[in-house]
């Protein structure tokens, strides 16, 4: 049996909040349920999911600068540091595999302000506006890159 190949999915500050903050933007599903569906979609596409979620712009960065040697790919959700970290992109432009970018909301329709995202300069990959679909849509398009 082939060893599962290994993804990161980071998530930024405020994530932790899904299922309260602004539902009519986010849904009502909460963190733990998303954390819950992409690591059982990982599953069913031969991918072992490591999920993170932070606040912290620092640790954010160490997330990725730890996927550098243990992941094939990375899906990132950097929500408010998307639009102001040159030190995630800077750690994104470092991490040699695959990126995905995803954003619950399309941002591109969203305040002026959010409509920039430093993460899409490196990202190979960019899903808006799916909601936690946009998840599940990129687990399974990492699949399809990771060759699984």
């Amino acid at each position: 049996m082939n060893k599962l190949k290994n993804i990161v999915i980071l998530n930024g500050p405020n994530l932790n909040l899904l299922g309260t903050r602004e539902p009519e933007i986010y849904g009502s599903r909460t963190l733990k349920d998303l954390e819950e569906m992409c690591i059982s979609k990982g599953k069913d596409c031969s991918l072992n999911v490591i999920f993170e979620q932070s606040n912290s712009e620092s640790k954010l960065v160490s997330f990725i600068q730890t996927a550098i040697n243990a992941s094939e790919g990375l899906i990132i959700n950097a929500a408010a540091y998307s639009h102001t970290s040159v030190a995630i992109l800077d750690a994104l432009n470092a991490f040699a595999g695959y990126v995905i970018e995803v954003h619950i909301s399309d941002i591109s329709k969203r305040e002026k302000f959010r409509q920039f995202s430093y993460v899409s300069l490196r990202a190979d990959y960019i899903i808006m506006g799916r909601g936690l679909e946009g998840y599940i849509e990129a687990i399974e398009k990492m699949q399809q890159e990771l060759k699984v």
